[in-house]
């Protein structure tokens, strides 16, 4: 954990306990208040590792400013909370939060807390990574299915020779199969109206 650049948003900030703590394990720290905070921008300047929130309870701003921050820099959120309601725990998951920590903000707790936060957002990332990397092989997949076809029908190609011509196209002119697929599927469509 040490090295680490954290931005910690304190809704109280009168003890700063996760500042101490976070200092304390060599990090990088940088506190601000929740009110009228716009984190987003916040995190586009500081480039923060992670970023530690420190709330009695996360309002649905504080939840939609976490959904941008994941879609937009996609790094781990760790917020310590009084709030233990179900909804809000469901929320708080829902938002894209690493760890939801309810009522233990404890100095002696905290190196822990966000290294496993971290370590669970890298392996979420690396799933997610894994299934926008499948779902294109599938549409792919289905283009390629698409244009065999197209070219079976029109060229009276057989499957096997569809596909070696495909793959012929996409190496000549330097492209993925996938997206010669596109082409072939784009040209058929407009000589067919």
């Amino acid at each position: 954990m040490a090295g680490l650049n954290v931005l910690v948003v304190d809704e109280f900030d009168s003890e700063r306990l996760l500042e101490a703590a976070l200092r304390q394990h060599g990090c990088e720290v940088v506190t601000l208040r929740l009110k009228e905070l716009n984190m987003l921008q916040i995190v586009q300047t500081l480039h923060p590792d992670v970023v530690v929130l420190n709330l009695y309870t996360p309002t649905d701003a504080v939840l939609q400013t976490i959904v941008e921050i994941n879609q937009s820099f996609s790094l781990p959120v760790v917020m310590f909370a009084e709030d233990q309601q179900t909804d809000t725990i469901n929320k708080v998951i829902k938002a894209g939060v690493s760890a939801y920590i309810v009522d233990g903000l404890e100095p002696k707790r905290i190196k822990a807390i966000v290294d496993i936060a971290i370590a669970r957002f890298k392996e979420q990332h690396a799933l997610k990574e894994e299934l926008k990397k499948t779902k294109i092989q599938l549409e792919d997949r289905k283009l390629l299915d698409r244009a065999k076809a197209i070219l079976i029908k029109s060229q009276g190609y057989t499957e096997d020779q569809a596909y070696h011509a495909l793959r012929k196209l996409a190496m000549d002119r330097n492209m993925p199969i996938g997206e010669m697929a596109k082409n072939v599927i784009s040209m058929a469509e407009l000589f067919s109206k």
